[in-house]
């Protein structure tokens, strides 16, 4: 039997109604009345000589046949709209609005941006970053990369690559140079944040009992910490993708001991009601690419960088020997 174009409509109202099972919710999103979308689903019923709904004082429920139905409209539409996303952004510029820890946006995405940005030149990205978890209502972003277990009502999730922790300091913190095993790491002045996981399961899974740990130093963001050991406050205890950039500058080094695979992993996620656009689809894409990707790019230097470098360094003037 193939559905009449005139049905297709009752197609579209039906996958609303299925996706709140409740014609009332399903009516607000469609601007419709909640008899309409009654309507709309007994003409569907009537077409195809099946129950979709079960009607109850409380509402209503998807019948078996009302989940097959309703799988196969919903991936049908997620393909229309991805179509139309296609054709809208072909010859323009789409905007893409993004969610983040800042964190990962520092250490992470930044250095890989110009990538996407000279695979995708149609696309401009606007990135919001913060610990707070974000609404993806219609005014807010489409897209957030979130650090958590990897499951949020209301979100579909796609896992973009696991964590794990181990100790770093600067080179040049006092007293780095005598540390040989973990638990001399807690002679050390110590910088924490307020992860979940922290110093006292690291010096465990490291095999240290009995340890008391000293006052640290704290902060409320991950970069704030790296930064902070950075510039010698003391050892921090850091998360591999934040940590790879300043490892890679020697502006931190590793210290003794295991790496603590992490409870939580990155994930991008979008709203499971309505199918990521275009731009959204291809930076997930993108994404889940680089996150195979172990090394964090370096910033890029003119090719006469070094020579300009030798220029603008002052030189000190030779004494002149005594004859």
């Amino acid at each position: 039997m193939s559905l009449r174009p005139a049905l297709l409509p009752a197609l579209g109202v039906f996958a609303a109604a299925a996706r709140h099972q409740n014609f009332a919710h399903a009516a607000e999103e469609l601007h419709l009345t909640a008899s309409a979308v009654s309507h709309h689903v007994r003409k569907l019923e009537g077409l195809l000589g099946v129950v979709l709904f079960h009607r109850h004082a409380r509402g209503v429920q998807l019948t078996t046949e009302g989940r097959q139905l309703a799988d196969a409209a919903n991936a049908a539409l997620g393909d229309i709209d991805a179509v139309a996303s296609h054709l809208r952004l072909a010859g323009r510029t789409a905007t893409l609005r993004i969610t983040t820890l800042h964190s990962l946006a520092y250490c992470w995405l930044l250095p890989r941006l110009p990538r996407f940005c000279a695979r995708h030149p149609h696309v401009r990205l606007h990135v919001d970053t913060g610990i707070a978890l974000t609404r993806f209502d219609d005014e807010g972003p489409e897209l957030g990369i979130r650090h958590g277990p990897g499951h949020w009502a209301g979100l579909t999730s796609h896992h973009l690559m696991d964590d794990e922790l181990f100790p770093v300091a600067s080179p040049a913190l006092p007293g780095i140079d005598a540390i040989q095993e973990p638990r001399q790491i807690a002679q050390l002045p110590l910088v924490t944040d307020l992860a979940l996981q922290g110093w006292r399961d690291w010096f465990r899974a490291a095999g240290v009992r009995g340890l008391r740990l000293p006052p640290m130093h704290s902060f409320n963001d991950s970069t704030d910490a790296m930064r902070a050991a950075v510039y010698g406050v003391g050892a921090a205890l850091a998360r591999r993708h934040v940590a790879q950039p300043y490892l890679q500058r020697y502006e931190l080094v590793r210290l003794p001991g295991p790496a603590l695979k992490a409870r939580f992993s990155y994930y991008a996620v979008h709203p499971a009601h309505r199918p990521p656009s275009a731009a959204a689809q291809t930076f997930i894409d993108w994404l889940k690419e680089e996150a195979r990707d172990e090394r964090t790019p370096l910033p890029p230097m003119p090719d006469d960088f070094l020579g300009r470098a030798a220029l603008a360094t002052p030189t000190t003037p030779q004494r002149r020997e005594r004859r």
